[in-house]
């Protein structure tokens, strides 16, 4: 039998929990980027951490629909998926040699949005509040 929330509804706390586990883990990837060779925005995208957390965001956001949780879910895949975007981009302004420095600034303003995205959705979590993508 499937339950069916509706909007406001309020999440299990195991859900809640799994979020800050996402959260977690997308922090232990810039963490990990800060603190290795590896540059913030690339060990988000293709660390470990951050791919689990993703994965585990697609397997549980129907059980988040129709509660605040369920835009934290978006929030986070949206952030992985634009940090994606923005490191592609700028791996291929890096290869053709006279776009390297416009590289070097894509990378440190993707790296430096990905932190204030994982930041910002895990404040709003911890007081409980939904995510809102348009004001």
């Amino acid at each position: 039998m499937s339950e069916k929330t509706e909007i406001g509804a309020e999440p299990k706390p195991s859900l809640v929990n799994v979020t800050h586990v996402v959260y977690a883990l997308h922090a232990l990837s810039l963490l990990i980027g800060i603190t290795t060779a590896a540059t913030i925005i690339g060990a988000f995208v293709f660390g470990m951490p951050s791919i689990i957390a993703v994965i585990i965001n697609y397997l549980k956001r129907g059980a988040a629909r129709g509660t605040f949780l369920e835009s934290h879910f978006r929030w986070q895949i949206r952030t992985f998926w634009f940090g994606l975007l923005w490191c592609l981009i700028g791996g291929f302004l890096f290869v053709t040699f006279i776009g390297i420095p416009l590289a070097v600034v894509v990378f440190i303003a993707a790296g430096l949005w990905v932190i204030y995205r994982i930041a910002r959705g895990w404040l709003a979590l911890r007081h409980r509040r939904p995510m809102y993508t348009n004001p």
